[in-house]
């Protein structure tokens, strides 16, 4: 069977159109208009098929080796090697500044504060982030300073500023994912996730934007205003770790803490032209989240390169007992960056799949891959029919566990959530325990397809997103649109690492004839997070990066 993507219907929806839109869906007789819907994306033959397959409530994964030795975080550091063109500030340069005393933790924290109070008086205000404590961040740096002075670093990272997107608890902040209805109080404890980038001497200095519960793959968010690229502040980020892809390209950090349910690490590192990691599920704590999609979540690092992202994968990643699906993983590993030979790996790509994004993203997508074989690399044809069968199920998975994770604030505060989140759930009330036990079914039937798919390669490459960052619209505040196509093409390639649970990596590889990043994502076998971080070292190597629009740097010189 040849590639088939099901083109949506759904018109474009703003302003009172949209108002009036969600008022007929959440009203008594909005049923059978949530149904028509849904039957037009495709739901009516999902419901209809016949699965002969497992259930799979979980991504199937295998059972890892675990002896706790830890990757060499100074080694990971030491690999930096960046590629031509703009050069962001990395984690070594921050710790070759401290160690050459030309600057301290300190005067970067004053610094940050400085360029965090820029950002609110921007016109338009940039919204990278939401909350931001300067007297905590001061006392952090204060700390810092002291233990280099002692040359007793805690990591690499110790003093090097470090951003958390506000879907995940961090004292002294609450933790609001992005909403109104919750977050009342600051957190009491940090995710195991952040506990780890505090333990290293991370400098955590704020929440950063997110669209409301990350149920959207843009940066706009109704309490806070948009997320605004930093390429161009009139276009998107991405989303939903809107700010800290945000704040990375920004220059604000070189690393921060994202979270992914469906292409949410991934989607803004494209947009915002910055290197985002989705780990295997599993790899990386989710206790201490907030809890929206139990089974298709992920966290994971927004890094300025590659080493960056291999450097807060390596410090956030490992077993934790509080969080019962990090027991199964092997220990963690990154290889040698400076590796550049590919010989020996293969790369799949299914053409029609590929190509089918916008011309600019395919262009620059098709050179990185030229670049990966040039490097030693094999280029293996495959293909997966049915592909419209697993977004949907993903569609069916994360919309019902957020839905659920919702229903209580739901039931009273349904009006004090955004009109995109409210049109999501009112489709997903449609939804039976039926259609997702079908879902978990197709999990088990994709899993085993391409676990064969995986025996002839190693990792599969596609786009990141089938289109760049889009312009915001006019009639985009104060209640947001519906733009279903856009969406599609925004997710068209990412939802595979989430309802699988597999590795999977974007890496900028050029940009389009606007300045706006594109990005090349690669996805591997479980716990194979090693091979993704090389192939995107290579691919980075042979980026010429280019500077955004808006960025400050931290360090002096």
């Amino acid at each position: 069977m040849s590639y088939q993507r099901k083109p949506l219907k759904t018109p474009r929806l703003a302003g009172n159109t949209f108002r009036a839109a969600i008022a007929a869906l959440e009203s008594p007789i909005g049923n059978a208009l949530r149904d028509k819907t849904l039957n037009d994306q495709g739901f009516a033959e999902l419901r209809r098929e016949a699965i002969d397959a497992p259930l799979a409530p979980l991504p199937v994964l295998p059972i890892g080796a675990w002896t706790g030795a830890e990757p060499p975080l100074d080694a990971i550091v030491d690999q930096a090697d960046r590629g031509p063109g703009f050069a962001f500030e990395t984690v070594a340069d921050f710790r070759l500044a401290y160690r050459e005393g030309r600057t301290d933790p300190v005067q970067v924290a004053e610094r940050l504060a400085s360029v965090i109070g820029e950002l609110d008086r921007h016109d338009p205000p940039l919204r990278f982030l939401i909350a931001h404590q300067p007297d905590d961040l001061i006392r952090q740096a204060r700390e810092a300073k002291a233990r280099l002075e002692r040359k007793a670093p805690l990591s690499p990272l110790d003093g090097v500023p470090v951003a958390v997107k506000d879907e995940v608890d961090m004292v002294p902040y609450p933790t609001t994912a992005g909403t109104k209805v919750h977050g009342r109080a600051p957190a009491t404890s940090d995710a195991t996730s952040v506990a780890r980038l505090r333990a290293a001497g991370a400098l955590l200095f704020g929440k950063t934007n997110m669209p409301e519960i990350g149920l959207t793959p843009e940066g706009m968010n109704p309490h806070h205003g948009p997320c605004r690229n930093p390429y161009h502040p009139g276009h998107d980020t991405g989303g939903s770790s809107s700010g800290s892809a945000a704040s990375v390209a920004a220059g604000l950090a070189p690393l921060a803490l994202g979270a992914d349910g469906g292409g949410s690490i991934r989607i803004p590192a494209s947009h915002c032209g910055v290197v985002g990691l989705k780990p295997t599920f599993g790899r990386v704590s989710e206790h201490g989240a907030a809890p929206l999609c139990w089974s298709v979540g992920h966290i994971g690092p927004i890094g300025a390169t590659v080493a960056d992202a291999a450097l807060g994968y390596a410090v956030m990643a490992g077993r934790d007992p509080h969080d019962v699906n990090t027991l199964r993983q092997p220990d963690v590993v990154v290889d040698d960056l400076r590796d550049l030979s590919l010989k020996g790996t293969s790369i799949g790509v299914w053409a029609p799949w590929f190509d089918d994004a916008d011309e600019p993203v395919v262009k620059a997508c098709r050179a990185a891959l030229d670049g990966l074989t040039d490097a030693g690399a094999a280029v293996v044809d495959f293909e997966m029919p049915e592909l419209q069968r697993m977004q949907n199920a993903h569609l069916v998975t994360i919309a019902s566990e957020m839905l659920a994770g919702q229903r209580a604030t739901l039931a009273h505060r349904r009006r004090d959530y955004s009109l995109p989140v409210r049109l999501i759930f009112a489709l997903a009330e449609r939804f039976t325990a039926a259609d997702y036990v079908h879902a978990q079914r197709l999990r088990g039937l994709f899993t085993e397809r391409f676990a064969a798919v995986y025996e002839k390669v190693d990792v599969i490459a596609t786009p990141t997103c089938a289109l760049t960052a889009q312009r915001y619209a006019k009639d985009l505040l104060p209640h947001g649109v519906s733009d279903l196509p856009t969406l599609d093409k925004t997710m068209r390639y990412v939802r595979l690492g989430n309802f699988l649970g597999l590795p999977s990596i974007s890496v900028p590889v050029g940009y389009d004839d606007g300045g706006l990043p594109i990005g090349l994502m690669l996805t591997g076998r479980a716990w194979d997070e090693a091979l993704l971080l090389r192939l995107a070292h290579v691919a980075e190597r042979r980026t010429e990066r280019r500077a955004p629009r808006f960025h400050r740097r931290l360090l002096p010189g």
